[in-house]
């Protein structure tokens, strides 16, 4: 029996409908200071902006440490009425300040605490997150401590999908004791995992070693893929079996949407749409509508997918926005 776990609990990969597979409600990074989506109400709004549009579920894809707050995501969930999909697992090193007690965790601590975060719950305060970032984990040894956050049934709140992250062609230490704690918490009870590929680097090398410790490729996502807008790669990556992250939409100062849209057809034209996957990672207060700013999340679904979809069809939209992440965010199994 395959499912989906969310933050209000399983569901069959069915009903998710049209799928946002990567943004933030709730984040706070010192990469991104006075940026921070930290206000439930705004982020609430923001939800219902992206519902209203169309979507009716997302990946909320902040992982641990970074100011995640599961039961407030479950209550926008329920206020809303968009499934969504919590994260575990943790970002790539430079998100984290020295002093995060997350970087001194050794990998069997860190795979206990994902898998926790998967089948009991996640903390109802994000490690590291008390004013100073030090007091919840004061030890490597300990990742816990802390209640586990509830939906408003008083019901656990389950992340149901594994994240790492690396730098620009490299993998710190840290980076790689979180990859190989992604993976023991993915063999233990086959949640799916996505990477943070900075600007799209190093993707087969991620799943080499992903491979190498048990992940099948099809069992992958590889986040911010279309920043090395390389249809050749993406093909070759999706042939290995691995699903492609594509966000770049609305960042025009980097590209058009138009280079986006000649991205996804020549990929498709190869036969592969079954392998993609599209969000906006916006993850920036001063970008989203709720906040104040723009263009906000429901920009994905009312200016791109319209664009997306006369340019190759309902059916490739379908396969992209509804099959594919229904495929890739199920579990097998009774975890």
């Amino acid at each position: 029996m395959s499912f989906v776990r969310t933050v209000l609990g399983d569901v069959s990969p069915a009903v998710l409908g049209p799928t946002d597979y990567h943004e933030h409600l709730f984040q706070v990074s010192p990469l991104l200071a006075g940026d921070e989506l930290d206000d439930e109400a705004a982020s609430a709004t923001e939800a219902g902006l992206l519902f209203g549009a169309g979507i009716t579920a997302m990946v909320e894809a902040t992982p641990v440490g970074l100011g995640r707050d599961p039961a407030a995501v479950a209550r926008v969930s329920a206020a809303t009425g968009l499934h969504v999909v919590a994260t575990t697992g943790a970002h790539r090193e430079a998100h984290y300040r020295p002093e995060h007690p997350l970087l001194r965790a050794s990998e069997p601590v860190l795979a206990a605490r994902f898998r926790a975060d998967l089948v009991d719950g996640c903390p109802a305060r994000d490690i590291g997150s008390t004013p100073g970032g030090t007091a919840i984990a004061p030890d490597s040894d300990a990742l816990g401590g802390t209640a586990v956050a509830l939906d408003p049934d008083g019901r656990p709140v389950r992340a149901g999908l594994l994240k790492a992250g690396i730098g620009y062609w490299s993998i710190s230490p840290f980076e790689r004791r979180v990859l190989g704690a992604v993976s023991a918490a993915h063999r233990s009870t086959g949640a799916p995992v996505m990477v943070h590929l900075e600007h799209g680097s190093a993707a087969h090398e991620v799943l080499d070693l992903l491979g190498a410790d048990g992940v099948e490729p099809g069992r992958v996502v590889l986040a911010h893929a279309d920043r090395n807008p390389d249809p050749g790669l993406h093909v070759e990556l999706a042939q290995r079996g691995a699903y492609l992250g594509y966000d770049g939409m609305a960042r025009h100062r980097e590209r058009p949407d138009s280079a986006l849209i000649e991205l996804i057809a020549a990929v498709c034209g190869e036969g592969m749409a079954g392998h993609l996957l599209l969000g906006g990672d916006v993850a920036r207060r001063s970008r989203y509508v709720g906040y104040g700013g723009m263009p906000g999340l429901a920009y994905l679904p009312e200016r791109f997918l319209p664009r997306l979809r006369a340019r190759l069809g309902p059916e490739v939209v379908r396969q992209i926005m509804v099959d594919a992440p229904a495929r890739v965010l199920a579990w097998c199994g009774t975890h």
